[in-house]
């Protein structure tokens, strides 16, 4: 199957051909045919980065008719994926008199009005700056043919489903609705079911990660340790060249100063920083200038580098999906590459869960002792100076190197050059210990049940109740406690997950769950009843 099975126009074609597209990927084998076939509501569910954009855009340029009123609209959670998305458009309408324009946040307003007002056919933006365009009353959308929700799981997590169902109301009746996303969480299903009670949903079979490029490893490391345990990171690898993910915009923004006090040449990227040093720091990035970017996962989006050597999870992600994402940015286009994650001890049950969802060979290794940081870096150091003398580089230098050398003795004038430029970056001293910390790779999930010895129970009975009911043996049971009015039992990961399952089975949407995961530090069965919820010259500057 390639494109030119879908009877598209030559224009397309065309456009195709000239970015390289020459068979579908899966999602938009899916969805090309169908929209093309006939227009639907459609949720369209793959993983980031396998053509969700172009599975759109394709069927929007071939069916609307441009007149200069906007006639699809597409909602990206971020300023770099809205200009993403709006750059493959652009390139994809080949000669076709189509107009597209992003809004975003961040860029100048008027001059995005000025564009608006000269006539739009599609408008790919961010919702905040929809809004404010409808608000104005110059984005009008009561003739859209398609209402695009992209990245919609990313949508939820940044709170903007009532933003969302907001512009939904600004919008004409007939459109037709696509929601494109790597998960459909319940509220996204919610949305779909009140505004398109009747579509279709595309789902690409989840793929296991393709990581036999990507090698896997993790250290046990204190919180307070983390940051110089990056630094040991970047000064034991001369070619580091990636992304430092980290879960919150307050944290990139500490990581990125430390950093760059210590002068390593890094840059912040998230949701607040202005539009024009974002793209600065990207440009920097993808041309190497810049060889660290410290990230949110939402930010780093919108970033489409294939070679990076690393990614680093300084903050291990709390899904099982950020990790996949993550550490799919390296090991691209045929190039090794390393994904490290940084695992407190209270983080252990966090790392279990991510090996067992993804099929994962995460392996445990030791942070870099100074050493053979120290080690590493006057090998660079000796390479390069051998290198410059082999290319008789230094020659602008050598009437300078007579006036220091005479007189004195070689060594210390060389060893005095040394501190100079590199000052106390070959000293051990210069680098703060890092207590070990032992993180103990236990699987079990605590589990609040509340069923206790009123409900004529005892540690035999309740292990015969969870086997009955899940097949779940005993022998996997730990940690039994049977209380007055509840219990607690301790469980691997995945037959956790069944019990809850299966003892929550037929309950209520406002009943109290059955089984649910216990404060597992707290839940000690003192009587009370405790739950929650569920360097580098190349690097330095």
């Amino acid at each position: 199957m390639n494109f030119k099975d879908y009877n598209l126009s030559n224009e397309m074609l065309n456009a195709l051909e000239e970015k390289g597209f020459v068979s579908p990927s899966e999602i938009q084998a899916l969805v090309i045919p169908e929209l093309l076939k006939e227009r639907t509501h459609l949720i369209g569910q793959a993983q980031t980065g396998t053509g969700k954009t172009a599975a759109f855009s394709i069927p929007i340029l071939e069916t609307i008719k441009p007149n200069k009123k906007v006639k699809a609209l597409i909602l990206a959670p971020t300023r770099e994926l809205a200009n993403q998305v709006s750059d493959e458009i652009y390139s994809l309408k080949g000669k076709k008199d189509i107009r597209v324009l992003a809004v975003y946040g961040g860029a100048s307003i008027e001059n995005q009005i000025k564009n608006l007002k000269k006539g739009v056919d599609i408008v790919v933006g961010t919702p905040g700056r929809v809004i404010d365009m409808i608000n104005k009353g110059v984005l009008k959308l009561d003739e859209l043919e398609y209402f695009v929700l992209d990245e919609a799981d990313e949508m939820l997590n940044m709170g903007f489903i009532e933003d969302i169902e907001l512009i939904l109301e600004s919008t004409n009746e007939d459109k037709k609705m696509l929601f494109f996303s790597a998960t459909i969480p319940k509220p996204i299903s919610e949305i779909a079911k009140r505004f398109m009670p009747e579509h279709k949903v595309l789902k690409v079979k989840k793929k296991e990660l393709t990581t036999n490029l990507t090698e896997q490893i993790y250290f046990e490391v204190r919180r307070e340790d983390k940051f110089e345990a990056l630094c040991r990171v970047l000064d034991y690898k001369p070619d580091f060249y990636g992304i430092v993910f980290c879960r919150t915009k307050s944290e990139v923004d500490e990581v990125t100063n430390k950093l760059k006090a210590r002068n390593y040449d890094a840059e912040a990227i998230h949701g607040d920083i202005t539009q024009g040093l974002r793209e600065k720091a990207l440009d920097l990035f993808k041309n190497k200038i810049l060889t660290i970017l410290v990230a949110t996962d939402v930010a780093a989006r919108g970033i489409d580098v294939s070679n990076l050597t690393h990614v680093i999870n300084y903050s291990i992600p709390q899904e099982s999906d950020s990790y996949v994402h993550r550490i799919g940015r390296t090991g691209r286009a045929g190039n090794k590459g390393i994904a490290i994650t940084f695992v407190t001890p209270q983080e252990s049950r966090k790392l279990a869960q991510i090996k067992r969802e993804t099929k994962s060979d995460i392996k445990k290794e030791s942070i870099p002792d100074v050493e053979d940081i120290l080690r590493s870096k006057e090998e660079v150091l000796v390479a390069s100076v051998e290198e410059i003398m082999l290319e008789n580089d230094y020659k602008p230098y050598l009437e300078l190197a007579q006036k220091i050398l005479k007189g004195k003795n070689t060594e210390a004038v060389v060893a005095s050059l040394l501190r100079h430029v590199y000052d106390d970056e070959f000293i051990a001293s210069s680098y703060s210990k890092i207590k070990n910390v032992k993180v103990e790779m236990n699987d079990n999930t605590r589990l609040f049940i509340a069923l206790g010895e009123k409900d004529g129970l005892n540690v035999n009975k309740l292990l015969k109740l969870i086997h009955e009911k899940t097949k779940v043996p005993g022998r996997k049971i730990k940690d039994v406690k049977v209380m007055a009015n509840f219990s607690f039992v301790s469980a691997p990961l995945e037959e956790a997950e069944l019990i809850m399952k299966t003892l929550n089975k037929g309950k209520r949407k406002n009943d109290k769950p059955m089984v649910e995961v216990a404060n597992s530090d707290k839940s000690s069965g003192d009587g009370k009843r405790k739950r929650s919820r569920g360097s580098r010259s190349k690097n330095r500057k």
